[in-house]
């Protein structure tokens, strides 16, 4: 069979296209640990209290060790649930030291919702009857406002808060 010049080069494109994305994928998957969204843990959204990262008392920043720290966080309909402080005042605000690991965990039993911490990486959506997770490690110091930034109703620009990182 022969080919014309030009078929051979669209040809070599072609698979050379396919080797490098499924290179890409493979790299993606087995190096880096990317997964798809079948991979995310699931919750009953009507009794998220019977998960114990969930509990009213385990809201909020947890130290795990020195450097490492969870965000338990319930997102509801125009709230972000971050616990409660030592007064019972509810808390809007959390500290956290530069370089720390944080894995923030997050669920909702409502709508979905969505939870970025703008100016850093951590952007996740938040659906109801999953656990949304995500560790990232804080490099850079300053106040960064957690946002919502999925449509969830009337009061959906009162959902914010904000991520402190200090040195």
């Amino acid at each position: 069979m022969h080919l014309h010049k030009y078929e051979k080069i669209w040809l070599i494109f072609g698979l050379g296209s396919l080797i490098l994305f499924l290179a890409i994928i493979g790299f993606a998957a087995f190096y880096k640990g990317t997964h798809p969204q079948s991979h995310i843990e699931t919750i009953d959204p009507q009794n998220i209290e019977a998960n114990e990262n969930f509990k009213p008392e385990n809201l909020g920043l947890t130290k795990v060790e020195e450097g490492k720290y969870v965000v338990n966080i319930v997102a509801s309909a125009f709230n972000y649930d971050l616990g409660i402080d030592e007064k019972g005042k509810r808390v809007n605000k959390i500290r956290i030291p530069k370089g720390s690991k944080v894995l923030f965990q997050i669920t909702t039993k409502d709508v979905v919702h969505g939870f970025n911490v703008a100016g850093t990486n951590v952007n996740m959506m938040v659906e109801p009857g999953h656990i949304s997770r995500y560790e990232t490690t804080l490099k850079n110091t300053g106040e960064f406002t957690i946002v919502c930034n999925e449509y969830c109703g009337l009061g959906h620009h009162l959902m914010f808060g904000t991520v402190e990182v200090y040195e």
